[in-house]
């Protein structure tokens, strides 16, 4: 399982641990400094396991920059935990799968399976989901809540 799953997992659980970076690029010839890519139309969604089936956890969103998009990283965190993870501790968590639909957009999702036992073990309420976007010129755009969803208990 890799670290941001198990970061994931632990959230679900009430205990979380991120890592930190620092994301930046160069200057063009022009001295001209990297443009901030853009989120929109952002959803978050739960989906409980059943008898049958696991649940899951996904986030799309579609993000522009005009040198396009390198990635996007994504974690969920309970609202209740206080945790408010930073830009920083993004670098640590799993990348979401970004495809380009134009030049310079790509629709970005992340999807995470949940077992009975994580959903039974999970903070009930409202969730955050946290981002942070790069684009292929260097440019960051950290959101620390993009989008919320609930979890029924």
């Amino acid at each position: 399982m890799s670290m941001s799953k198990r970061a994931l997992v632990s959230s679900l659980v009430g205990v979380a641990a991120v890592g930190g970076v620092v994301a930046g690029g160069l200057a063009a010839s022009a001295a001209s400094t990297p443009t901030e890519p853009t989120l929109t139309n952002g959803s978050a969604r739960y989906t409980a396991p059943t008898a049958s089936a696991a649940g899951s956890f996904t986030y799309s969103v579609d993000v522009t920059d005009d040198s396009g998009i390198r990635g996007l990283k994504v974690i969920a965190w309970p609202a209740s935990s206080k945790l408010e993870p930073t830009k920083a501790d993004l670098r640590y968590v799993d990348s979401a799968k970004c495809k380009s639909t134009s030049g310079d957009t790509s629709r970005c999702t992340y999807t995470f399976k949940v077992t009975k036992k994580e959903a039974a073990e999970a903070a009930k309420g409202t969730w955050n989901v946290s981002t942070l976007a790069t684009a292929k010129d260097g440019g960051t755009a950290f959101v620390s809540k993009a989008a919320t969803f609930e979890i029924a208990g």
